[in-house]
């Protein structure tokens, strides 16, 4: 009996195989089937996307393609369309000015005229200057930039014009061209980014509201926590209070250096000192002799002035872009040593001339609500008392010079602006003027609109 069992398994197993492998036969057939099937849908995809491909090359080309491929090829060029397009800015800016005295006669008294004094500009509605602004990367080594300055009388200035370097070692960067020279804290920014609508007086009376240098600027950066920084310049010296020299080389050095820093997280800081040194020869102003008749007389010497700035910056813990407190102010004194020729066309009478003068201002402006700012500025000169060798010899008169008599100019300045946005400014001004050589106030209000259109770099601190 026990011999029976394995014998009967092995004959059922023996039928079942048939069984079997006919099912693994079937199974193989239908793997094959839906593999050919996968095969021919695949190959549908793919002839449908190389049509569409052989469609899109037979089309003709959008206008920015065909634009850029008609660009001619340049050695170390990017492939972006506008890798040749500089980055592009227009600052348009006008006003209107209601003024007690008349503009036309405005003079600072007690300092040599420089040229460049604005003063509170005519009354009515007055254009005021665009700025025209083009500036990128020249290659990996240098940026450029340039300024055009477009007044209301259809006059166009080059403001600045330079090129500076991006790569040079060690925190140095060299500047060159046309530039604002960097000394002080309101000199190198633009008359857009001003806190109030005009200059203050010692800068309109001791460099035409502001110092530009033709020449050659190196500044350094000191690798340290606290902010460090040393400048100096040279150039033709040919603006005001210098001249172009009537010889080869440089006329006039500056040499400036800020430091700056946090006070805890709500303020910030920081401060600068700086001296010039140029040379005149044959300045020439237009002046008023004693008996009232216009004369024109020229400084011929050395004019040195050095000069201290600071500023601060607060905002409330947690109110940032919100509240924000500025307080700023310079001091400066400029000496002059030469030769005065009193009616260069006429007696031309010329005789040894010093001076000793000084100016200063304080301001204020703090934005109490986003977009809304208030401020305040008081500014100061000292003419001092030359010493006019002609006068002092009896040669003339002190009233042959009226524009050099002592005194002490002053102004103060309210302002209220509104600024829609960072592309926007909308300013009200009152000012009480006594820069005029009779005392009387000037009370002058303005009303100022400043729009910005295109890319606009960010403003120095």
């Amino acid at each position: 009996m026990m011999r029976i069992l394995p014998v009967a398994a092995l004959m059922a197993l023996a039928g079942a195989a048939p069984l079997a492998f006919a099912d693994a036969v079937g199974d193989v057939a239908a793997l094959r089937a839906e593999l050919q099937n996968l095969k021919n849908d695949y190959a549908m995809r793919v002839g449908a996307l190389e049509a569409r491909i052989d469609q899109l090359e037979s089309a003709p080309a959008p206008i920015a393609t065909q634009a850029v491929q008609q660009q001619p090829a340049a050695a170390g060029s990017r492939s972006s369309a506008s890798a040749f397009n500089p980055a592009i800015s227009l600052i348009l800016g006008g006003s209107y000015t209601d003024a007690s005295q008349d503009p036309g006669t405005w003079r600072i008294a007690g300092f040599m005229p420089s040229g460049g004094e604005v003063g509170p500009g005519e009354r009515s509605f007055n254009l005021g200057e665009s700025e025209l602004t083009l500036a990128a990367s020249v290659d990996p080594y240098f940026s450029a930039t340039m300024t055009a300055a477009i007044a209301g009388e259809n006059e166009i200035e080059v403001e600045e014009a330079f090129f500076r370097s991006t790569a040079l070692p060690s925190g140095f960067t060299a500047k060159g061209g046309r530039f604002f020279s960097g000394f002080g804290y309101l000199n190198e920014v633009h008359s857009h980014a001003w806190d109030f609508a005009d200059q203050p007086l010692v800068y309109q009376a001791f460099f035409g509201n502001q110092q530009k240098q033709d020449g050659l600027q190196l500044k350094w950066i000191a690798p340290t926590d606290l902010f460090v920084e040393l400048g100096a310049e040279t150039g033709n010296g040919q603006v005001f209070p210098g001249t172009r020299l009537g010889r080869n080389g440089l006329n006039g050095e500056t040499f400036f250096a800020h430091v700056g820093g946090d006070l805890a997280d709500t303020a910030s800081w920081r401060a600068g000192a700086f001296w010039l040194e140029q040379q005149a020869e044959d300045r020439s102003y237009e002046d008023v002799n004693e008996i009232d008749q216009p004369v024109a007389n020229a400084f011929t010497g050395k004019s040195r002035t050095w000069g201290v700035d600071a500023v601060l910056k607060w905002t409330p813990q947690g109110s940032v872009g919100r509240r924000q407190l500025k307080l700023q102010g310079e001091y400066m004194q400029r000496k002059e040593d030469g030769d005065l020729t009193f009616d260069t066309a006429g007696l031309g009478l010329r005789n040894t001339y010093r001076s000793e003068q000084s100016g200063w201002y304080l301001q204020s402006v703090f934005q109490f609500r986003p977009r809304w700012r208030v401020g305040l500025r008081y500014d100061s000169l000292d003419s001092g008392s030359p010493h006019i060798a002609l006068v002092d010899d009896g040669s003339l008169p002190p009233g042959a010079f009226p524009l050099l008599l002592a005194t002490d100019p002053d102004r103060v300045s309210v302002m209220f602006d509104w600024s829609p946005s960072e592309f926007s400014r909308l300013r009200a001004q009152y000012a009480w003027d006594k820069a005029r050589a009779d005392g009387e106030r000037d009370r002058q209000f303005r009303l100022q609109y400043l729009y910005g259109i295109g890319a606009h770099g960010a403003h120095k601190y």
